[in-house]
């Protein structure tokens, strides 16, 4: 039997870009859940009355980029995630940033895209740690590399 060629996906980084040229990339602090991207292609139902054992027929259409959702330690006061610099100023002034997820897998492979903060969600429990629920709408295509 062949040993896996699995990796874990403890050391994956989400990073945002500060829109310069070069553009240079910050880490989002303190991520322990990161999902996505999670793109979708449309369908066109193209079915006709002739259509083959009456089973619908559809054609590729529109991709869409999907969403990243990722949940952190809330650090209020850290410049990733602050009301001045970080992802709750950015969902205010609505602003489109770049991003990138890099992978911990021997090449680093790294998902490079556009994206709006769609939502935020900050949890105060009485029992558990703060915390901060961010989505991010992608805008265009994902670039692997």
């Amino acid at each position: 039997m062949a040993e896996t060629q699995g990796t874990s996906g403890f050391g994956t980084l989400l990073k945002r870009g500060d829109g310069g040229a070069p553009e240079a990339f910050t880490t989002v602090a303190e991520i322990y859940q990161l999902g996505g991207p999670s793109p979708s292609r449309e369908q066109i139902d193209m079915t006709h009355h002739e259509s083959p054992s009456q089973y619908r027929e559809f054609i590729a259409s529109f991709k869409d980029g999907g969403e990243i959702s990722f949940s952190c330690n809330f650090l209020p006061d850290n410049a990733t995630q602050d009301a001045t610099s970080g992802v709750l100023s950015i969902f205010e002034d609505g602003t489109k940033s770049n991003w990138q997820i890099v992978f911990p897998n021997t090449g680093s492979t790294t998902a490079a895209f556009s994206a709006y903060v769609q939502t935020y969600n900050v949890n105060a429990p009485i029992d558990d740690k703060l915390s901060l629920d961010v989505t991010l709408k992608v805008d265009g295509v994902i670039t692997w590399s």
